[in-house]
């Protein structure tokens, strides 16, 4: 989750470094630090917090030279603090690192065994003392960097930078993303492409168990046996506008409101002119053959495939299980030929969701992906993947890709039931062409704003908040309750309606607001069934829901907020912006960061 980014340039690294990090800050803010080698000496600046944090030590510290390595970290071995800060020194070498070393304390008792001391309590120290020891051996910078590369177990993403070589960084992958960035006498090294975009377009990704040695003028690149593997550069294209907040005081309210526009991209991508068709990319899917759907992701792509669910099998009529990746493959789920894996991430790099995939190889029938990041690794190591087009996304908490992801996968059900014969030409026609009215539909909806912020004001007293919907509104509760989890620390639950009096109404009093997620479609009065009994126990109920349902609604409800109508089919798609914007108002009421909420991180590459 951490990120990443190396330096060897024709100007000052530093501001380089920082401005970098500033992009990549969405993968952790525990922490961050740079090392640069100025005069072929090393130094490093690190701080506790925010960047910001450390552009103040840089003010009054300053740190020169052309050649560096910066890091944002999000802790996973040792607490957030200045000795545990990224990057990493021992003697001349200087490492920073996203993954986890599993062999570590196995490598700690070697390097004991040396006379070696620790002064921190991470697994990354563990590199850079284990390339330093190699280079006390008398090994180069590039051989002791192998040697320490081939002793390490897990996932990481390295760079190496060391004491008297200012034109030299040495890069590995393992399980985390990595993507060198090549320039005009200048190389570059990041976690991601967004990272480098300001610098470069001309991007090569490392592939698993590759290494690389950098120079300003070459780049020589070598896979786990040794064998030169030099990898394809390819330009990629990046809106650098799209990482700037455009004046919306949060990225997520950016995001929001762009859901309309990014949808709109999505859905002319798949989409034919005259709306009788979805073309996929090749090669295709043949839906006449699949026998089951096996859907795998985390977090909030996992609530998009349990919407997906409903409509895979109510609209096209094939069979569908969803997992959290983090469970899939240690569950050994059987797999029949029939099956085709479907795996969903916004970032393409989400480390259990990778793992799920590389379970799967051989033993599906097709991998297929939906992902964001069309040069992850997820959509590079899937037979068909199929981007969202949600365009680039800060936020940590995901709001346009969940959209986006919900749009394809509908537009992915609707072929599939047309292939199969579930849907005649007409009716394929009819869903395309409301799904093209849907953009216009999510514009209306964010004209609910003022309304959710009102809402919102009383949600932010609240300690526990329950969250209700059936059928496909189901996970569009969770997503909700999710949302509001992880942005505002409010304690949120969903329940399926009518599991309510299963067990969790015992929670209900005055205290304990009760959203209420419900469109007015073929569910909708036993969902007002369930919500009545909340209100009989004293329950404040908050009704989202369109003007039909409210008026059959009737009275008593606390408040209701009223979206436009839309096809039953459609409503999950359009309920995530309630979903989103109640979230989002209620931690600006908290005063928390919306952002960069604590403990998190955007792309969560380790397991």
């Amino acid at each position: 989750m951490c990120g990443i980014i190396g330096v060897l340039g024709s100007h000052e690294a530093a501001p380089l470094l920082v401005e970098a990090l500033k992009r990549l800050e969405y993968r952790g803010y525990d922490s961050a630090g740079i090392a640069t080698v100025n005069d072929k000496r090393l130094d490093r600046r690190r701080a506790v917090g925010k960047l910001v944090n450390l552009s103040d030590v840089l003010v009054h510290d300053p740190l020169a030279g052309k050649s560096g390595i910066g890091h944002t970290r999000w802790a996973t071995h040792g607490a957030p603090n200045v000795g545990n800060a990224h990057p990493h020194r021992a003697g001349g070498v200087a490492v920073v690192h996203n993954g986890i070393i599993e062999n570590f304390r196995e490598l700690r008792e070697f390097l004991a065994q040396q006379d070696i001391s620790f002064e921190t309590d991470t697994d990354t120290e563990t590199v850079a003392l284990l390339a330093q020891y190699y280079r006390d051996q008398g090994l180069s910078p590039v051989e002791a960097a192998e040697q320490t590369i081939s002793r390490l177990e897990g996932a990481y993403a390295l760079c190496f930078l060391f004491d008297g070589e200012d034109d030299l960084l040495i890069a590995a992958r393992q399980g985390s993303p990595l993507a060198i960035g090549y320039g005009d006498g200048e190389m570059f090294v990041g976690s991601d492409a967004i990272a480098l975009a300001p610098m470069t377009d001309q991007i090569s990704y490392l592939e698993e168990g590759d290494w690389a040695v950098i120079t300003r003028t070459t780049v020589e690149i070598r896979d786990r046996t040794g064998t030169i593997a030099n990898r394809e550069v390819k330009t990629i294209q990046i809106d650098t506008a799209q990482v700037d907040k455009s004046g919306f005081k949060h990225f997520m309210a950016k995001e929001i409101a762009e859901q309309p526009t990014v949808l709109q991209g999505a859905l002319a991508h798949y989409i034919n002119a005259d709306a009788t068709d979805v073309t996929l990319p090749e090669p295709g899917l043949d839906f006449s053959k699949i026998e089951r759907v096996t859907m795998v992701a985390c977090g909030t792509a996992f609530y998009a495939c349990l919407v997906a669910k409903y409509w895979f099998e109510q609209v096209a009529g094939i069979p569908v299980e969803v997992d959290v990746a983090s469970e899939f493959r240690y569950r050994e789920p059987p797999v029949t030929p029939g099956t085709v894996a479907l795996f969903v991430s916004q970032s393409g790099e989400t480390a259990d969701t990778l793992a799920a995939l590389r379970y799967m190889e051989g033993k599906a029938a097709k991998i297929v992906s939906v992902v964001n990041v069309p040069e992850s690794s997820i959509a590079r190591e899937s037979d068909l993947p199929l981007p969202i087009l949600a365009g680039t996304e800060i936020g940590v908490a995901s709001t346009k890709a969940f959209t986006c992801q919900l749009t394809t996968l509908a537009i992915l059900t609707l072929k599939a039931a047309h292939v199969r014969g579930k849907i005649t030409n007409d009716e394929l026609s009819e869903k395309l062409s409301m799904l093209r009215s849907l953009p216009g539909i999510l514009n209306l909806a964010l004209g609910i704003e003022d309304k959710t912020k009102a809402v919102a004001a009383e949600l932010s007293e609240a300690r526990d908040i329950l969250f209700l919907g059936r059928g496909a509104m189901y996970p569009l509760a969770h997503e909700g309750a999710l949302k509001l989890k992880e942005i505002s620390y409010i304690h949120a639950e969903a329940y399926a309606s009518g599991e309510l009096k299963h067990g969790p109404i015992a929670l209900v009093d005055q205290h304990v607001p009760v959203i209420v997620m419900a469109p007015r479609d073929a569910l909708f009065d036993k969902t007002i069934s369930n919500m009545q009994e909340v209100m009989a126990r004293g329950g404040k109920v908050i009704l989202i829901t369109d003007q039909k349902g409210a008026a059959e609604a009737g009275d008593g409800v606390w408040d209701t907020i009223i979206m436009p109508e839309i096809d039953p089919f459609l409503a999950p798609i359009l309920y995530a912006v309630p979903a989103q914007l109640l979230a989002y108002y209620t931690a600006i009421a908290k005063g928390t960061d919306v952002d960069q909420p604590r403990n998190l991180a955007k792309s969560v590459t380790v397991e």
